[in-house]
């Protein structure tokens, strides 16, 4: 078998899922780094590696930008500590740079790192381990579908159509007969608007439909719709999650998300 097929064993980790999207700035990394909270606030042993090499932002979403893993000498090997936060085990790459600092790194390169962050990483036991994709269909995906056993893949992306058109590429990347890794199901972020002071109106600024039409096209379910809601992203700056919030909507629908993904029977459980 050709080297570059051969799988990391991660032999405590049971369900390895991707967070992917087509393109940037549909909220892709605030997806996975609520998940994997969600995911554990359920007693689940969840790991979330930040896989976005070149734009790290997991770090600072749980408020550990300034902190560095703990490592030991192995043999001819360094092993690394994930930090935990939240409940959650985290490694990126964003821990071991300034974060001034651009990463000018060729694909191979930056897919050998992140396959060093998750196999050269203490994880423990694992029941989920979520990986926060860059955007795109690069180097780095096509490594990590390679080389590691995914249980599949959940695309994120918000309802307007030239989001969906980048979303496409990233979930018929996961459909290649060559690669062929579940998808799990869609994540429609930023689906409506609502105002503080009139909660029942919903306006909906980036249309319609689109998480719906997109999971159809791929025959998935669409796990869910996440508002769009300012003190999210305010919240992420500080390095909070959404349940420490105060608008319940999109905690609501990061608790029915992490139910709907639970039951899905292309997972172990137990």
């Amino acid at each position: 078998m050709n080297k570059l097929f051969e799988k990391i064993k991660l032999d405590n980790v049971k369900n390895i899922i991707v967070v992917a999207s087509g393109k940037g700035g549909v909220g892709k990394s605030t997806v996975a780094a609520n998940l994997s909270v969600a995911l554990a606030k359920r007693g689940l042993r969840t790991a979330l590696v930040d896989a976005d090499i070149y734009g790290p932002s997991i770090p600072a979403m749980f408020g550990i930008a300034d902190r560095q893993p703990d490592s030991t000498s192995f043999g001819d090997k360094e092993i690394m500590f994930p930090i935990e936060q939240y409940g959650v085990k985290i490694m990126s790459i964003g821990f071991f740079i300034d974060q001034k600092q651009s990463l000018i790194w060729r694909g191979p390169m930056a897919s050998n790192a992140i396959m060093q962050l998750i196999e050269n990483t203490e994880w423990g036991d694992i029941d989920y381990m979520i990986i926060d994709f860059p955007p795109g269909t690069g180097d780095i995906q096509l490594t990590s579908m390679q080389k590691l056993n995914l249980s599949g893949a959940i695309i994120v992306t918000t309802p307007q159509e030239i989001a969906l058109n980048d979303a496409r590429k990233a979930a018929g990347m996961f459909k290649n007969k060559d690669l062929n890794v579940p998808i799990l199901g869609v994540i429609e972020n930023m689906s409506w608007f609502s105002p503080a002071r009139h909660s029942d109106e919903y306006y909906y600024l980036f249309g319609k439909g689109g998480g719906h039409k997109l999971a159809t096209e791929f025959d998935t379910c669409l796990l869910g719709q996440i508002p769009l809601v300012m003190e999210v992203g305010e919240a992420a700056e500080q390095g909070k999650t959404v349940f420490s919030q105060s608008d319940i909507s999109v905690l609501n629908a990061f608790e029915k998300i992490a139910e709907l993904l639970l039951a899905s029977d292309k997972l172990k459980q137990g």
